[in-house]
């Protein structure tokens, strides 16, 4: 392992009906609470309704932000700027998923920023303060809500980055009841699902050695996954599934599975630029992209494909070598993405080749990339080539 620090300011609140809490995790005095949300859907299911009673009994000024898009673009983060500066804004509540939450994360640190938020998220800036916000969670993926990590697209330059500056983009507390996760269609119940993983499967693709601790624990939570995301689909309000995968979500991205090493996150490099450009679903984008990284990368260490074939899909290794056992792995995560219903290749969302140079440009926009093995333009062209 390599040394670390590990810090998590984050307070997670779990459970049914934890929801009211909110008005006690409220820091004093505040006066002036911005609410964000996406398009509509948390009017439809109830949660807004029980956010903003809370808040009412909190004896709070309410302003409100909504429309938020999946890939939250800067243009909804300006918007969100301007109130705070203007109204005086002095705490933000996200309500609903990673999205939203990204997007407030932008907006609080935007908010005590005198330029563009643009240079925060492209890190030609350091943020110096930032209003404080809590979040209330809707949909289990990306795990935003407990870690500082946020990913804004610039539309008019098609653009899409990954950003974070703890503490300013930590959640001051985050608030999961599994029962605002029952609503989510089953498309975005897989997306998350998907995310997830994905999210695991970076960190464990890295070059430390001595890491069998963590090993375990993204092992024995993919497997938990893998065997309760069938049954979710199944019966999609089960309160046991949705807390299962929910509190998954969570411990995917918030720091624990990542300490004494550094990820490979390449994966997500390629799919940001992806979705920069076409604006299709995140985890739709990592769940045709990463088998393929996978592919490409597998000779780099084959036993570290080996050790997740055997242990998270249960392929059995008699008789074949390393690399035979990692494939058989990689086939086993596509078919079982593919089984959920998630995308299997490019062209299901109607991309071809046709900007593939776009793509690799904005992929390699801040040079070369990926910790378990580095990629040049070249290799990004290779895979992006494997996934139409």
């Amino acid at each position: 392992m390599d040394t670390f620090t590990f810090y998590n300011p984050t307070k997670l609140i779990f459970g049914k009906d934890q929801v009211t809490q909110l008005p006690s995790q409220l820091p004093e005095g505040t006066k002036k609470v911005l609410l964000v949300y996406g398009g509509g859907s948390i009017k439809k299911n109830g949660v807004y309704d029980q956010v903003v009673e809370q808040l009412n009994q909190a004896a709070v000024e309410i302003l409100e932000l909504s429309g938020v898009e999946p890939n939250p673009k800067l243009t909804t983060v300006k918007k969100g700027v301007e109130i705070c500066k203007r109204e005086g804004v002095d705490f933000l509540i996200a309500v609903g998923g990673g999205s939203v939450i990204d997007c407030t994360k932008t907006i609080a640190t935007g908010a005590k920023y005198e330029g563009d938020p643009w240079d925060l998220v492209t890190r030609k800036e350091k943020p110096e303060d930032a209003i404080p916000f809590g979040t209330v969670l809707t949909l289990a993926a990306t795990g935003s809500e407990m870690n500082a990590g946020s990913v804004i697209t610039n539309w008019e330059t098609n653009e899409k980055y990954g950003w974070g500056a703890p503490p300013y983009t930590n959640p001051l507390f985050s608030i999961l009841d599994p029962q605002y996760t029952v609503s989510v269609p089953k498309d975005q119940t897989v997306y998350g699902i998907v995310d997830m993983m994905t999210h695991m499967l970076e960190q464990y693709f890295h070059n430390p050695t001595q890491s069998p601790v963590q090993d375990e624990m993204i092992e024995g939570v993919l497997r938990t996954v893998v065997n309760t995301a069938p049954k979710l689909l199944d019966n999609p309000e089960s309160y046991e599934h949705r807390e299962t995968i929910l509190y998954s979500g969570t411990i995917a991205l918030n720091g624990m599975l990542q300490m004494g090493y550094r990820g490979d996150w390449a994966s997500h490099n390629i799919e940001h630029a992806v979705s920069a450009v076409y604006d299709i679903p995140h985890a739709g984008g990592l769940a045709i992209l990463f088998p393929n990284w996978m592919k490409h990368n597998l000779d780099v260490n084959p036993d570290r494909f080996k050790q997740l074939a055997v242990k998270v899909f249960g392929v059995t290794t008699e008789g074949k070598s390393s690399r035979e056992v990692g494939e058989e792995g990689i086939e086993a995560l596509r078919t079982f993405w593919s089984s959920l219903g998630a995308p299997e290749t490019l062209d299901y969302y109607g991309i071809n080749d046709e900007k593939f140079d776009v793509i690799t440009d904005r992929a390699m926009k801040r040079g070369p990339f990926g910790n378990f093995n580095q990629l040049e333009s070249e290799d990004v062209v290779q895979i992006l080539e494997m996934s139409k």
